[in-house]
């Protein structure tokens, strides 16, 4: 199922188009990315989604239905630019950010005082904000972002500005929140982070939808036609081949190291016949390219259509 369906969205600004005609599908349970360079449109379906701004033309369904004024209580939004009241207590501001959210006082004491505990930062309850360095600050944010236990959960950049100690606390915590049912949609440009926290992505780029689907499957959909081969032989380097060109032959202390790009109307099987008798195969196995790749592959290719 589903917990968010947002179907033909289109945003205008007056003549300036900021979504055309985007539709994706967030699956509970699971870790959506949302993927763009700057200014693709982006932080406009977010906020639509949050029901900050409307869309022009097309719906947004949560859990199936319309949204409606209540609905976003059961989400939880982290803004790339972050906003707290500088000269207010922590523990008043969280309290007053919780609350908002429908949370009686009692149970939202409680709850923000466990958080507190849990990131460390419990002796700055009564410190004015102003009085926090950036990484704390960001923590309180994250901390009245999740205490109310949201369906779904909305993190911009999530990692900005922390170091990596702080960097892994969060994705541990994000990890955690997934596995206990929370569905989370993760906004950012760090590819390494998509690798390891997406389940599902999609990839926008001047407000036009190029790509969506499961983060394995769109991997292996625009990968590289290439392949890893590690091998021992007496040969100083792995000679070029009718079935392949050599990318990269690295030679190693035990053992040899090629990426082999497969040449056109040739498969795995016919570069394996040609190399086995040559060489002693230790491993070979195809090469599925990193997040980064597609996205300057897909981002990049549209830029240079642009400009012929």
């Amino acid at each position: 199922m589903n917990i968010i369906e947002c179907k033909d969205i289109t945003k205008r600004f007056g003549q300036f188009t900021a979504l055309d005609n985007v539709s994706i599908d967030v699956p509970e349970g699971k870790i959506f990315g949302l993927l763009g360079p700057n200014g693709a449109g982006k932080t406009t379906l977010i906020r639509i989604i949050n029901q900050i701004t409307i869309p022009t033309e097309g719906t947004v369904m949560f859990h199936g239905s319309p949204m409606i004024e209540e609905t976003v209580r059961q989400i939880g939004y982290l803004p790339e630019e972050r906003g707290l009241y500088k000269k207010m207590k922590v523990g008043d501001q969280a309290m007053y950010l919780a609350r908002l959210k429908g949370m009686i006082a009692a149970e939202a004491s409680k709850a923000l005082r466990e958080w507190f505990v849990k990131f460390e930062i419990r002796s700055w309850w009564d410190k004015k904000v102003e009085d926090l360095s950036k990484g704390m600050a960001q923590k309180v944010q994250f901390i009245t972002t999740v205490v109310h236990k949201p369906k779904l959960l909305i993190l911009d950049e999530p990692f900005s500005g922390f170091d990596p100690v702080n960097v892994q606390l969060i994705r541990d915590e994000i990890l955690r929140l997934r596995d206990e049912g929370t569905s989370i949609i993760l906004s950012t440009h760090n590819m390494e982070s998509v690798e390891e926290l997406c389940d599902n992505i999609a990839l926008i780029n001047k407000s036009k939808l190029i790509v969506t689907g499961a983060t394995d499957e769109v991997r292996q959909r625009w990968g590289s036609n290439q392949v890893e081969l590690l091998y021992n032989t007496a040969m100083e380097r792995l000679p070029e081949g009718r079935t392949y060109s050599i990318a990269l032959d690295d030679q190693q202390r035990n053992e040899r190291r090629a990426v082999l790009d497969i040449n056109d109307g040739f498969s795995v099987r016919d570069v394996l016949g040609e190399i086995n008798p040559e060489v002693d195969i230790i491993s070979f196995k195809r090469l599925i390219p990193r997040m980064n790749d597609i996205f300057i592959k897909l981002v990049g290719g549209q830029k240079e259509e642009e400009t012929k």
